[in-house]
């Protein structure tokens, strides 16, 4: 499964690049209005350090004016991916940019239904929403399921990309369930390497290493 980072943090993309663990970025624009600065500033330099997609969203919500941002957003770099909204415009966009030959990213996915419109209309990215819906009782991780149902039927290309991803417990899920990515905040990811038995078991090793006085260098 490829990680992606929830963020316009450069500092935090820049770690996680530098370890292997980003394969791309998301970002938004209240994602990036936290770090006050320019959309297209910000997504460029995002650009410049990570290899892989970057999803820079339309701020717009009529499909003409949707296609002039995705094209713009688009320029800043080949590794560009528009994120546009699951409404219908947002697939009138969605065909024609994927048909301009540029990556775009369907977000705001709350059912199995959207996810076969967005791949019909060329999406190489679907977001479906999974706190989101945990948030109103429903299972985040059923409707990644039934997507990756249905894509695999029909051989779509489009990838599954599980977004609204709050804990490292989404994470495992979204990976068992099939998800080709997931998208998730650097605290998230950062947090899969933690377990309170491998720090208890280091702290039993540091101790015996104190008590036999073990140097290495």
């Amino acid at each position: 499964m490829k990680f992606f980072a929830d963020t316009a943090d450069i500092d935090a993309i820049k770690e996680l690049n530098d370890l292997g663990m980003v394969d791309g970025v998301t970002t938004n624009p209240s994602i990036i209005k936290k770090s006050g600065r320019d959309i297209i500033d910000v997504t460029k330099e995002i650009c410049d350090i990570v290899d892989g997609p970057v999803s820079a969203e339309v701020t717009a919500i009529d499909a003409e004016t949707m296609i002039a941002e995705g094209r713009k957003l688009a320029k800043i770099a080949d590794n560009i991916a528009v994120k546009v909204p699951l409404t219908w415009d947002g697939l009138k966009a969605c065909k024609t940019l994927s048909d301009d030959g540029t990556m775009v990213n369907v977000t705001l996915c709350f059912s199995a239904n959207q996810a076969l419109l967005a791949a019909k209309a060329g999406a190489t990215f679907i977001s479906p929403f999974i706190g989101r819906l945990d948030d109103i009782n429903l299972d985040g991780m059923e409707l990644i399921e039934d997507i990756r149902t249905i894509y695999d039927n029909y051989m779509f290309d489009t990838q599954i990309l599980a977004a609204s991803i709050r804990n490292v417990n989404h994470m495992k899920d979204a990976a068992l369930v099939g998800a080709d990515v997931a998208t998730a905040p650097p605290s998230v990811i950062q947090a899969m390497a933690k377990h309170v038995l491998t720090d208890k078991g280091l702290d039993a090793f540091l101790a015996d290493i104190k008590a036999a006085d073990i140097k290495i260098l």
